[in-house]
């Protein structure tokens, strides 16, 4: 297929090695500029490709699991959508793009570290499965979501589907008609690129407590809530965290 001409856009370093690992060859590279560009940078950026990409990674995500897991009901399937398109998973994958070192940012995100901020890589990440979508369409998107994701995939497909210790304290809660545990972020530390949240999570009616930390709210509560099931002596599984905090 024939590039389209560029539109003023800067294309990113290394385009070519950026596709190869991507498994897309880009028919308009201008789609691949936008999605690297931060809004820090200017504009064009890739905030409405990041609304984009996000809506179709989960299509995507749930198609794949559809047909890969006929036999797990619904539940079961959306926490290992939720563990695929979490923003740990999808930072790892845009770390394995290189995507830090081809994100267009401002003189303060680049000080403060953003090319290796979790948040901006996922939804760098995101921007740029927008872009394949807006290049080819869906089944390109989808099978380059295939690509970026087989060895997750197949993991989840070796693996047993576990309930994170949010989820796990939540059910078990339920079942004792208890009220359901309370979270609050009691504290930050580190600098804004580097930051560790510090959670308490509380259960009113057993007057019980734990705290947590991670890298997100959500990694922080899934370390409080593991805490309180320690204390319930409920077997906790690892935590797997969330795209957004």
């Amino acid at each position: 297929m024939t590039r389209k001409a560029a539109r003023g856009v800067e294309p990113p370093k290394d385009l070519a090695e950026l596709e190869r690992r991507l498994g897309h060859t880009f028919a308009t590279p201008d789609f691949a500029a936008q999605a690297l560009t931060h809004r820090s940078f200017g504009t064009p950026h890739n905030e409405r490709l990041e609304f984009l990409g996000d809506a179709i990674l989960n299509c995507a995500v749930a198609t794949l699991l559809y047909e890969r897991f006929p036999q797990l009901p619904e539940g079961d399937l959306s926490r290992l959508r939720a563990a695929l398109v979490n923003q740990s998973s999808l930072s790892e994958v845009a770390l394995g793009l290189g995507l830090g070192d081809r994100l267009r940012l401002g003189e303060g995100e680049l000080k403060s570290g953003g090319f290796r901020r979790p948040s901006i890589l996922a939804d760098s990440l995101e921007a740029l499965l927008g872009a394949v979508y807006l290049d080819a369409g869906f089944d390109a998107t989808r099978k380059t979501v295939e690509f970026l994701l087989a060895e997750r995939l197949q993991r989840a497909q070796d693996a047993p589907v576990d309930k994170d210790p949010k989820t796990e304290l939540q059910e078990h809660l339920q079942g004792r008609r208890l009220q359901l545990p309370r979270y609050a972020v009691t504290r930050t530390q580190g600098e804004a690129h580097d930051q560790t949240f510090i959670v308490e999570c509380v259960v009113d009616d057993l007057a019980l407590t734990a705290t947590g930390q991670g890298a997100s709210r959500r990694a922080a509560e899934q370390s409080a809530a593991q805490g309180l099931l320690a204390q319930l002596e409920l077997p906790a599984r690892p935590a797997r965290g969330k795209k957004k905090a």
